[in-house]
């Protein structure tokens, strides 16, 4: 049995074909799909996903010209045609061998079925199948599910030996099998998991708010090197849509790690020229001093060079995105128009984080990105409950779009409004550079400072300036040289009687 790290479990004595699972997902985190004419099998609880995927696998086959077969045990054609009709599919083309008889009536000559599987013989029920292949000699078999077989068993040594003796069977047929079962047994019982070349599980998690989730693990995979872990997916109209776990080792791309402009001289100056491609950014403050704002420039600015910027909002509708830049005196719809930029609201109780990182990834890899943003990582950190796991996605994500030379942008909203601010997160270890916005107050009146504390790329201003916005945009002001005190939430005015370095 392979462990769920990316190793290759055994050595495959000669070469074998690969062949399609139906799923483009799937096939990803298989290095391209199943060995052919081997025995896999899909557990997971009723509800996870199976019949769908399954459905996929035969579907695939049939595109390919090739004869497939459905034995059912616990499902009717006319379910399989519902599941098929919703997802947009038509089942012509594969051959449905239903042991669920189409008439379920009280004749008692018909009641010896799986319905009542105590009643029936396992090895009738497995002769019937084995006649069927026979007759039909398709190239991909699923079989629906080992439940029943385990029910006409009633004992695991029983079942034991008609799974080895399925496994025997289709052993010299030129076939690739999918078992399907429902763990209805012990979750210690591993007994399919020893015999199966391959054992996929799917999951569906439900959590205290918002859409349920639902998950995949390759748990086995002999002689097929994968990427283990957890991957996320959902079920939609046409079968289920799986998202690879993101690894950015396996991204890499060379790229001149340039200047990116702000649009804003004194913001690039305050920058030490400004922000590089292939880094991070990471704008902290409380809540409206402006980080969203310093994001949108920089979208902009972005679209102006002909560049594609991608805003994905956690907090913020598109309308109240849209009203700040008219305030600003940006032309965001313009470019959103344009396709330069694209804006894009996220619900992070519907979203999965798996899911996320593919929007990402198809956004730089399709779309052509040069700019991500994400408003907010408190938005982010709602769909991903334990802290733990989201530092190390937004690790993978952030190494990922660094390799790409994307620029990424990151806002994180502090906890309070003035005085000292408490961090939901510290991520501030992962960014390559951390921008300060804080509200200070002088002579009764509310303002903004803005100030570079970190910067890996390069050297940058030490100064903490004040900064407005207005329709002109942001407007920065001279170094606050007169202020102490502005970042600890207490300033004090050391200079002249009348406050210098204000913006006018």
């Amino acid at each position: 049995m392979s462990s769920p790290s990316d190793t290759v479990a055994d050595s495959a004595p000669q070469e074998v074909s690969r062949i399609s699972t139906g799923s483009a997902g799937l096939d990803d985190i298989l290095g391209g799909g199943f060995d052919s004419n081997r025995m896999y099998l899909y557990e997971g609880r009723p509800g996870t996903g199976k019949t769908t995927i399954a459905l996929q696998f035969l579907l695939r086959g049939v595109r390919d010209g090739e004869r497939v077969l459905y034995v059912s045990l616990s499902e009717t054609k006319h379910e399989l045609d519902l599941v098929a009709q919703r997802h947009g599919w038509s089942l012509d083309g594969i051959d449905i061998f239903e042991l669920v008889p189409p008439e379920t009536t009280l004749d008692p000559e018909r009641e010896l079925t799986v319905f009542h599987p105590a009643e029936m013989e396992l090895s009738e029920t497995t002769n019937l199948v084995f006649k069927e292949v026979e007759r039909i000699n398709p190239t991909r078999v699923v079989l629906d599910s080992l439940s029943e077989l385990r029910l006409l068993a009633q004992n695991p040594l029983r079942y034991r030996r008609q799974v080895l003796a399925l496994k025997h069977f289709f052993t010299n047929r030129n076939c690739t099998v999918v078992l399907l079962d429902d763990l209805s047994s012990s979750q210690d019982d591993l007994q399919l998991h020893s015999i199966a070349h391959g054992v996929v599980m799917l999951e569906q998690l439900a959590i205290d708010y918002g859409a349920e989730r639902r998950r995949l693990r390759v748990i086995k995979m002999r002689g097929i090197r994968f990427r283990g872990g957890y991957h996320d997916f959902t079920i939609e109209q046409g079968g289920l849509r799986i998202f690879p776990r993101l690894v950015a080792a396996e991204h890499h791309k060379t790229f001149v790690g340039e200047f990116t402009p702000s649009g804003n001289a004194e913001l690039d100056q305050l920058l030490g020229g400004g922000l590089e491609r292939g880094t991070n950014a990471l704008l902290i403050g409380a809540a409206g001093v402006g980080k969203s704002s310093v994001a949108l420039t920089y979208a902009i600015a972005a679209a102006e060079r002909g560049e594609h910027a991608v805003f994905f909002a956690f907090d913020e509708g598109r309308g109240t995105v849209e009203a700040r830049a008219r305030t600003l005196g940006l032309p965001l719809q313009e470019h959103v128009d344009s396709g330069h930029v694209r804006f894009q609201q996220i619900d992070p109780a519907e979203l999965s984080p798996g899911e996320f990182a593919a929007n990402v990834r198809k956004s730089v890899e399709v779309d052509k990105a040069r700019l991500v943003i994400i408003d907010s990582l408190n938005g982010y950190l709602a769909a991903m409950p334990d802290e733990r796991f989201l530092i190390l996605q937004m690790h993978e994500l952030l190494s990922y779009l660094g390799q790409q030379g994307v620029l990424t942008i990151l806002v994180l909203a502090q906890h309070g409004l003035v005085g000292p601010m408490d961090t939901p997160l510290d991520i501030s270890y992962l960014s390559d550079s951390v921008l300060m916005l804080r509200y200070f107050e002088v002579s009764g009146t509310v303002r903004r400072a803005l100030s570079v504390v970190k910067k890996r790329s390069g050297q940058h201003e030490h100064t903490i300036r004040e900064f407005r916005l207005s329709r002109a945009g942001i407007t920065l002001g001279p170094p606050l040289r007169e202020f102490s005190g502005i970042f600890s939430g207490n300033p004090r005015y050391t200079g002249s009687p009348k406050p210098e370095g204000s913006v006018e």
